[in-house]
């Protein structure tokens, strides 16, 4: 169990880092694993909402940033003010 960054609630933690290196490390020890499907679900949206390419190396940093906002909203954030994503607008007709 751990007191999850995103949501603030003690939760089931994931089985292990879900992405490589130090990033995944600090996930799975900050972020619930119901959290962490949540924002699984809300990466597609953020791909197609920003028609990320990655064949532009740029592209990942700009996931990442907007994955780092989603998941620990009380830290500052890597992304610019006006770029930042409505989370709970993304996908809505």
């Amino acid at each position: 169990m751990i007191a999850c960054a995103r949501c603030g609630r003690e939760r089931k933690a994931l089985a292990g880092p879900p992405v490589p290196g130090a990033t995944g490390e600090e996930i799975a020890q900050r972020v619930c694993a119901g959290c962490w499907e949540e924002w699984a679900a809300m990466e597609i949206k953020v791909i197609n909402e920003l028609r990320l390419n990655f064949m532009d190396p740029a592209a990942q940093a700009t996931l990442t940033s907007h994955m780092r906002d989603f998941l620990f909203p009380g830290d500052d954030s890597s992304v610019k003010p006006g770029e930042r994503l409505d989370f709970d607008s993304i996908g809505e007709p």
